[in-house]
């Protein structure tokens, strides 16, 4: 990394001025030069748009429109979730950044993110006379898709996490967890941009299915799998802490992020694709995810993401699909595979947790896990029907009720608030631990453990209790042996000097607890060192306090809620307007003779000098 990109300590409290600057001019540049290439293809003096939208349209049989535009998208979003994942791996490994332009995951995510705006702007600029039968006429008299216009908003929207990044932490501290609101709007606008891609591609399909299209290459088919399976990437992405072992909220969002992200992605492609189309989705999903899972582990050598599998989950879909027509009634066929996923989809997934996942679903996690998991598929898989509703408005069926779409968004936020709930007892356990020196080790000085809990039945029924060493060049995640009534003993060595951060966690019922084992000084917070001494007693504190030392503890409680609400007011619009464009295409597009057949499509108009003609 260029030494200009570097400096000496990690801030806690926002990037360094000079870092600001450079990234600011570095995003001026990227977006002149999008404007450049916008305006000249409008004006009709640079025909890249055009000559590479023939490409596509020849390659694709959609409209130049849908096809180029799609295809970038594609590849930005591979660029960004490879940035993020490794981003991920570096935060967890290595702790906070010297700055962010000394970390090179950043780069990857920035590019990623800035080409889902850049396709969305594109698909906006280059319909020059036709934009399809749902196209939105913008103030400046330009005709765009619908797709087009969710895209550019949700690059717009992850872009914009950014900045909104380093406001936050200039007021609130570094808040080190991938739920901290901006890091969850950069996430949720890459992951809804796939619905605006989707959409893109049923309007440069005339609204029709791929497969009742005659003679469209085998290209336009392999893309809906490739949709499906990028939005089921996007939507697993929220289960990433789960995945490194690192969670900070309650182990029961595991099961219900991995409910929903099942019930609607695998629902929508069953419904949109057809036959094969749920397990097409989870073969794009694994072959990247495990790409990723080699890339960012072994090779890049940080903390390996695990990844679930989906696989019985889209067979349940693929088998209720053969016996219920999907596209007839997807909100029921949706509700229906919702039933079925959130039981035999997640007995499923609670067996795969003790194959290959760092905390394993434990029968503590019985019933809440359970019910809350069903209740999470049976809505999302509600919605998921809508999804395919919208993604196939030339099929005719008996139209659905609107009403189980918001009682089953309800219902999700409901099982949201729920597993929110991290109360702190009024008495809390505490624990007593003597450590001594043990060889080998990924530290300077690694210990072994025996801890006695005070009372002894401090965790019984625990969801878990382990020793996590992370942010000093790895991560351990050691569970404990029980060795008697309260009393457990590490068997892996664990770091405890250097940068590391060392707790002893538990999760017992709602409470999220944690005891500091070793604590590095940090002058940038400040805080003292909590060392690792031959024996100590300390009581277990809300784990948030030990996890994320780097929040400010003096800002005003109104300033906090304004903070979330503010991200809140901006999620909502985003959701507004995703559902708006659905919406919109799928009632422009209930006659199945809404337009040109794709192969039919006409080609951008030229000049003679090869130029794009000007819009009229």
């Amino acid at each position: 990394m260029p030494a200009l990109f570097f400096i000496a300590t990690k801030p806690a409290g926002g990037a360094a001025l000079d870092q600001v600057f450079i990234a600011t001019a570095m995003a001026g540049f990227a977006t002149a030069v999008l404007l450049a290439l916008v305006f000249g293809h409008r004006s009709g003096r640079i025909p890249v748009f055009a000559r590479l939208g023939a490409v596509a349209q020849r390659v694709s049989g959609m409209r130049d429109w849908a096809a180029l535009p799609g295809t970038v998208l594609i590849i930005a979003l591979t660029i960004a979730v490879f940035g993020m994942y490794w981003d991920v791996g570096t935060h967890l490994d290595n702790g906070r950044d010297p700055g962010p332009l000394a970390n090179p995951a950043h780069y990857f995510i920035l590019a990623g993110l800035f080409g889902v705006l850049f396709a969305g702007v594109m698909a906006m600029a280059m319909p020059l006379r036709d934009a399809g039968r749902a196209e939105v006429k913008l103030p400046n008299g330009w005709r765009t898709p619908v797709g087009a216009l969710l895209i550019a908003v949700c690059g717009a929207f992850s872009l914009i996490a950014f900045p909104l990044d380093d406001v936050w932490h200039r007021l609130f501290g570094q808040d080190v967890t991938l739920w901290g609101p901006t890091h969850l709007m950069l996430i949720s606008g890459a992951a809804l941009s796939i619905i605006g891609a989707w959409l893109l591609q049923v309007e440069g399909l005339g609204g029709r299915l791929t497969r009742d299209v005659p003679g469209l290459p085998t290209w336009t088919r392999v893309r809906e799998a490739i949709l499906a399976g990028s939005f089921l990437i996007g939507m697993s992405t929220y289960q990433d802490e789960f995945d490194m072992g690192v969670p900070q909220f309650r182990l029961v969002f595991h099961p219900v992020l991995l409910m929903l992200a099942a019930g609607i992605v695998l629902v929508a492609a069953r419904t949109r694709i057809g036959r094969w189309g749920a397990l097409g989705a989870v073969a794009v999903f694994l072959g990247i995810r495990f790409a990723l899972s080699v890339i960012v582990g072994p090779i890049l050598d940080h903390t390996q993401p695990h990844v679930p599998t989906y696989i019985v989950e889209a067979l349940v879909v693929e088998a209720i699909g053969v016996w219920y027509a999907a596209e007839k009634r997807p909100v029921t066929f949706g509700a229906l595979c919702g039933l079925v996923i959130g039981t035999v989809g997640l007995a499923a997934e609670w067996g795969w947790s003790h194959v290959w996942v760092v905390i394993p679903w434990p029968s503590g996690l019985f019933p809440d896990g359970a019910i809350l998991g069903f209740v999470t598929a049976v809505a999302a898989g509600v919605l998921g029907g809508y999804l395919g509703q919208a993604l196939t408005p030339a099929v005719r069926r008996v139209r659905s009720p609107k009403w189980p779409a918001p009682v089953a968004g309800l219902a999700i936020a409901a099982v949201v608030a729920i597993g929110l709930q991290m109360p702190v007892p009024q008495h809390p356990p505490s624990a007593t631990v003597a450590t001594h020196q043990v060889p080998g080790g990924p530290g300077q000085r690694n210990i072994g453990a025996t801890v006695r809990l005070n009372p002894p039945d401090a965790a019984d029924r625990a969801l878990w209790l382990n020793i996590t060493s992370w942010q000093g060049g790895g991560s351990v995640i050691d569970p404990l042996k029980r060795v008697g009534e309260g009393v457990y003993r590490t068997t892996k060595p664990i770091p405890a000097a250097g940068q590391w951060k060392t707790t002893l966690r538990l999760q017992r019922g709602a409470e999220v607890l944690s005891v500091p084992v070793f604590l590095p000084k940090d002058p940038a917070i400040p805080v003292k060192e909590i060392p690792a001494s031959r024996q100590f007693t300390r009581p277990f504190v809300y784990d948030k306090q030990n996890l994320q030392r780097e929040q400010k503890k003096d800002v005003p409680a109104i300033l906090t809620t304004l903070g979330y609400l503010a991200v809140l007011a901006l999620a909502l619009g985003l959701l507004g307007l995703m559902v708006w464009g659905l919406m919109r295409v799928d009632r422009s597009y209930r006659d199945p003779s809404s337009g040109p057949p794709p192969e039919r499509a006409r080609r951008p108009a030229t000049t003679t000098t090869g130029r794009v003609a000007p819009a009229r």
